[in-house]
């Protein structure tokens, strides 16, 4: 009974706060309208039009605040659009302008990072030390940075590592190591380490800052590396072109110079649907420039930016004539109707530079040995495009195409057996 009586007596208070609040509500009202010489209904209404003002004015402020950018970029190239248009420049210059010298303005913070190569282990140490004056990602003019690291091209065994991610810091002290084991001094040649830095989000994708890339071709690992580095902007990813993996052979004796295109990693996007048709051309040429004998031709592999071949060519090369000849390898994106684009190519030979030459070089000093080497690929030449001869032999000759690949890969399975032997 207790129970219910309470229950009455808060019921009849509630019931009796709101009587008041309406009489009050309405003795005011009356005061107004006799005041303002308007009806009652006229100044309720409009009470109710200030106060939906106000509350619309709150909404589209908090709106106005949560739709600024949070990313700099997009104001610096609006600028320099705005500065381009007042000029009377065309659009193609902007955007050209925009693509050379955006990168170079927009400052991104820098990077502390150490290196150290243990050559008893085989193994590569990175240190991810701090990063300073990394740009606000966050509304609240902070971010929540944290760095990826990992070696290019991928290698099955070689893992990928990052760092904790430090909150609402545009200075973080990570102080972390990580180790790249069974990396052999030879195999990092070829090698690119990567820092990624990225900006966590809990409920979205993860913002991207910037990277920096380390070709350890350029590196000395001999000695303990610790130095500060210029976080830049990812535009340049647009021009990655992909990878691809070859062997080199070389048999004095027969003057038979064997080359394995064994796959292609990441390959650039060529077709409307996103993918590619890629198969990989070689040409053998003179100090010239003009080609020495028969070009030849790996298979097309349809939509597939990450292709396998394992096939096989073979060459004849004097010995003595090795340090004038260059062996141009070339990515090509395969088009029935029309000519063949060219995604990348790779160009070795002793007068050639950094990898290609080192490549060509191991080559000759270690006969009858397959030497195998991941390359990036490099802009195409205009000249590079499928030739004429093979536009119009598409359709008749396909025959003729696959009895030539099989002669190859049968003198390739000629030279093991001599090496054997």
């Amino acid at each position: 009974m207790s129970f219910e009586n309470a229950t009455s007596k808060l019921r009849w208070k509630r019931d009796d706060m709101i009587k008041r609040v309406e009489e009050e509500v309405k003795e005011d009202t009356k005061v107004v309208a006799d005041r303002t010489g308007l009806e009652p209904w006229q100044v309720v209404a409009l009470v109710a039009t200030i106060l939906l003002c106000l509350v619309g004015l709150v909404v589209f402020c908090a709106y106005r605040f949560c739709a600024k950018k949070r990313n700099k970029k997009g104001e610096v190239k609006k600028n320099q659009d705005e500065q381009g248009l007042v000029e009377g420049e065309e659009e193609v210059d902007i955007l050209e302008e925009d693509l050379t010298k955006a990168p170079k303005k927009v400052y991104l913070g820098k990077l502390q990072y150490e290196l150290k190569y243990d050559f008893n282990t085989q193994t590569l140490s990175v240190t991810v030390c701090q990063a300073m004056e990394l740009p606000a990602m966050d509304m609240g003019g902070v971010s929540d940075p944290y760095v990826k690291i990992f070696l290019l091209p991928e290698t099955k065994g070689i893992k990928k590592f990052e760092t904790k991610v430090h909150r609402k810091t545009l200075n973080p002290y990570f102080n972390e190591t990580f180790q790249f084991k069974n990396l052999p001094y030879a195999d990092t040649f070829d090698k690119t380490l990567m820092f990624t830095i990225f900006d966590f989000d809990r409920f979205s994708k993860h913002d991207r800052i910037g990277e920096i890339k380390i070709p350890l071709s350029m590196v000395d690992l001999a000695q303990t590396i610790n130095e500060w580095k210029d976080i830049e902007s990812n535009q340049e990813d647009d021009q990655y072109l992909g990878d691809i993996c070859f062997s080199l052979r070389y048999v004095p004796t027969s003057g038979k110079l064997t080359i394995g295109i064994l796959e292609c990693k990441k390959l650039k996007k060529m077709d409307i649907t996103g993918a590619s048709d890629p198969y990989v051309k070689i040409k053998l040429l003179d100090s010239k420039g003009k080609r020495i004998g028969k070009k030849k031709k790996t298979t097309v592999k349809k939509a597939n930016l990450n292709p396998y071949y394992n096939e096989s060519f073979v060459f004849v090369v004097e010995e003595n004539t090795l340090n004038k000849v260059n062996l141009e390898v070339t990515v090509l994106d395969y088009d029935m109707l029309g000519g063949s684009d060219p995604i990348g190519k790779v160009v070795l030979g002793k007068n050639r530079k950094k990898l290609e030459k080192k490549h060509w070089v191991e080559m000759i000093e270690n006969p009858r040995r397959p030497i195998i080497h991941w390359h990036v690929l490099k802009d195409p030449e205009p000249g590079d495009e499928e030739d004429e001869d093979d536009k119009k032999k598409k359709d008749g000759k396909k025959d003729g195409k696959k009895d030539g690949k099989k002669d190859d890969k049968k003198d390739a399975t000629k030279d093991i057996k001599e090496e054997i032997k």
